[in-house]
């Protein structure tokens, strides 16, 4: 499991941290970043993406990446996909691992070749040939990292599909046929539109030793791995077509990130999304972030703390199944949860504002008007103790039932 998979799910230990450490929800963060975008046009994916949106989206983020420093050429994901390919004694999976194998040498060579981080160099290269040939080879690897990410997933890649049908006839040159020209355009339409804009920008007034592709950090209970950290800004990458909307789940994964670094080896004083089908480029230093999501803790040693102590306390990113694991996590997550002391706003435990009357409850108009919507989702005292939504049931079945759906149904 990762990070993201334990922001999505609203039932993790992770989540319901989050959710009660982060009291203003996503909204004023939202609304900072739609003030913060000037873009005027939106590159919409070909039809031939389709299913493919995803890997597109992991194709253009490596691009980016190396076009700030070729410190990484291959991918380390990409490179355990690979590796796992030969894990199993079949012979379109041993081809797959010797494909594969070519592939991060021609990739390796390639980036090489280009100097795709020099700076005296135009973020993207003269000819759409030689950019082209590297989106195919971009996406070849974004589909060995699903091999890492989801075996189940991977069966269903182009890849898998070709060597299973024909082992004999996998190889590298066929591998790279495979992407769509709709996939390729798409990697190459958002460089360009990179090139053109803020993330240009960024790139020049950085040195690729002070740029780290694919930053991972210091612990092993949880997976997580952002995109680029430049020179105390943490950036992460988003292909997704709806370039207006920051989800909440965004918005918690720079956090989480932040809160990760628990050694400040990248120095993080600014978190910041490039959205690369507009262009739009939105950093905010870490106090203001933290500010606009209300967050209880502003002191980030103490944050990072309290959320490393969630780690090493249960499985953060997985919702518990058991009643004694979810007893045990519940009093973990009351034993972490902020406390709001005389003076202090109930749901962000900021200080609030002098009275000349009586004594606040909250800071803010904001505060007073989400302290509802907290306490019905068991996060503040005095609602519910739920602290999970959605109490998970168990089906009575007889021993020889057989599930042939698990689709839910609901009144219309």
């Amino acid at each position: 499991m990762s990070l993201t998979s334990g922001i999505h799910c609203p039932r993790t230990p992770l989540r319901r941290f989050l959710d009660r450490e982060l009291s203003a929800g996503a909204h004023p963060l939202r609304k900072s970043f739609r003030a913060r975008d000037r873009s005027s046009q939106i590159l919409m994916p070909g039809p031939g993406v389709g299913t493919e949106a995803g890997n597109v989206g992991t194709a253009i983020d490596y691009r980016l990446r190396l076009a700030f420093t070729a410190a990484e050429p291959v991918d380390h994901v990409a490179r355990l996909g690979i590796l796992l390919t030969g894990s199993y004694e079949s012979d379109a999976r041993q081809r797959m691992r010797e494909v594969g194998e070519e592939l991060m040498e021609r990739l390796q060579e390639t980036v090489m070749r280009l100097q795709l981080d020099n700076r005296e160099l135009p973020m993207d290269r003269a000819h759409d040939e030689e950019e082209e040939d590297l989106a195919r080879l971009l996406i070849a690897a974004a589909w060995y990292q699903v091999n890492y990410r989801t075996s189940i997933g991977f069966a269903f890649t182009p890849l898998a599909i070709a060597a299973g049908e024909d082992p004999g006839a996998f190889t590298l040159d066929r591998l790279l046929q495979l992407p769509h020209r709709d996939m390729v355009d798409d990697v190459v339409a958002q460089l360009y539109k990179a090139a053109d804009g803020p993330l240009n920008d960024l790139r020049i007034r950085t040195r690729p030793e002070d740029c780290t592709p694919a930053p991972t950090f210091p612990t092993d209970r949880i997976a997580a791995d952002a995109d680029l950290a430049v020179d105390g800004l943490l950036l992460d990458f988003k292909s997704t077509r709806y370039t207006r909307t920051l989800r909440q789940a965004e918005a918690w994964q720079l956090t989480g990130y932040l809160l990760l670094d628990t050694d400040d080896r990248y120095r993080i004083d600014t978190l910041g999304l490039y959205l690369s089908r507009s262009g739009t480029l939105a950093s905010w230093p870490v106090e203001e972030y933290l500010d606009l999501l209300g967050a209880c803790r502003r002191e980030i040693p103490a944050f990072r703390a309290a959320f490393t102590e969630l780690l090493e306390g249960c499985t953060a990113d997985v919702e518990p199944y058991e009643q004694e694991e979810e007893d045990r996590v519940r009093n973990l997550l009351k034993r972490l949860a902020p406390v709001a002391a005389p003076g202090q706003c109930l749901v962000c435990t900021q200080p609030c504002p002098a009275s000349g009357r009586r004594p606040r409850e909250f800071c803010s108009s904001w505060c007073r008007g989400r302290v509802k919507f907290l306490r019905n989702r068991g996060l503040l005292p005095g609602g519910p103790d739920v602290w999970f939504p959605r109490p998970r049931q168990r089906l009575d079945l007889p021993d020889d039932a057989e599930i042939v759906s698990l689709t839910p149904r609901f009144p219309r």
